[in-house]
C-alpha cells in the first residue's frame, strides 16, 4: 500500500510539472535573457583598435565569401539545370515525381503556380496536445512562402483550466536543389508568440523532402528564431502517403520554447491546388 502511494504521488508530481510547461515557457519569455554584453563591447573595442591594415588581402576574403555564399544559398543558374525544372501539379500526379519535375518532360505536366495546405493534430497525452497547420503559396518554382500557425494547449488535472500557447511563424522559402526525388532548402522570416507574451523574432531554417518510393515521402524541417534573447525552435519529421492531390501524414514534432521542450505524435492530411 506504501508503495502504491509513492507511485501515485510521484505521478501526480509529473503531471503538475507538465501541465506547468506553457506558463514556464510563457514567464520566461516574458522576463527574457539575463546575460550581459558588456564584455562582447569591450572585446570588440579592443579588435578594432588593433585591426589589420591591409585592406586588399580583406577585400579579396570578403570577395570570396561573398561568391561561396551565394552559390551555397542560390546556387549557379549558368551550370546547374535543376534549377529550372518546373513545379509539379502535386507530388507523384505522374506516379514518380515529387514537388518538381524535368524539364525534359511533357509540357503539360509543368505548373505555374500551387497552393499546399496541411494540417496536423499534435499529442502527447489527454493533458497535452494541440493543432498545427502550414500553408505555402508556390507562385512559381523559383521560391515559395510559408505560413505556420501551432496552438499548443494543456490542462491542469487539479483546476481543470487549460493554458494555450499560440506560435505564428511567417518565412520566405528557396529550395536550393530542385531534383525529382529530392528537395532541399532554406527559410528566413519571423515567429511570433501570442497570448500574454506578444513578442517577435527573425527565424531561419532548412527543410528537405525524399519522394523515396511510390506514393511515399519523407519530410524533415526545423526553424530556429530568438524571442527576447530566449530559443524559440522546432523540428519535425514526418512521412506522407499520397493520394491523387491529397496525402495523410504520421510523424514526431519537437518545440523547445524558452527552456521547457515538448514533444509530440503527429497525425494529419493535406491538399494540394
Amino acid at each position: 500500500m506504501k508503495n502504491t502511494i509513492l507511485v501515485l504521488l510521484f505521478i501526480l508530481t509529473l503531471n503538475t510539472s507538465f501541465s506547468q510547461k506553457i506558463d514556464k515557457s510563457k514567464k520566461e519569455l516574458n522576463a527574457g535573457s539575463t546575460s550581459s554584453s558588456s564584455s562582447s563591447s569591450s572585446s570588440s573595442s579592443s579588435r578594432s583598435s588593433s585591426s589589420s591594415d591591409d585592406f586588399g588581402l580583406v577585400g579579396l576574403l570578403a570577395e570570396g565569401f561573398l561568391y561561396v555564399g551565394f552559390y551555397s544559398t542560390i546556387g549557379d543558374y549558368r551550370n546547374e539545370d535543376h534549377l529550372y525544372n518546373s513545379l509539379s501539379k502535386y507530388p507523384y500526379f505522374d506516379g514518380e515525381s515529387g514537388n518538381f519535375v524535368s524539364n525534359s518532360d511533357s509540357i503539360q505536366s509543368k505548373n505555374k503556380m500551387r497552393f499546399d495546405i496541411e494540417n496536423h493534430f499534435l499529442y502527447i497525452n489527454n493533458t497535452s496536445f494541440g493543432n498545427h497547420i502550414k500553408a505555402k503559396i508556390r507562385p512559381f518554382q523559383y521560391f515559395y512562402l510559408q505560413a505556420d500557425y501551432r496552438e499548443l494547449i494543456e490542462k491542469n488535472i487539479f483546476t481543470n483550466q487549460y493554458d494555450n500557447l499560440s506560435i505564428f511563424q511567417f518565412n520566405f522559402a528557396y529550395d536550393r536543389i530542385r531534383f525529382k526525388k529530392f528537395n532541399f532548402g532554406w527559410t528566413l522570416g519571423a515567429t511570433y508568440i501570442g497570448n500574454e507574451v506578444n513578442k517577435a523574432g527573425i527565424s531561419y531554417g532548412l527543410n528537405a523532402d525524399v519522394f523515396a518510393f511510390k506514393n511515399i515521402s519523407f519530410n524533415g524541417a526545423f526553424q530556429l528564431s530568438k524571442i527576447n534573447g530566449l530559443s524559440v525552435n522546432s523540428f519535425e519529421f514526418r512521412g506522407k502517403y499520397h493520394k491523387k492531390n491529397y496525402f495523410f501524414s504520421a510523424g514526431y514534432e519537437h518545440l523547445k520554447i524558452a527552456s521547457p521542450s515538448y514533444n509530440f505524435i503527429t497525425i494529419g492530411a493535406g491538399i494540394y491546388f
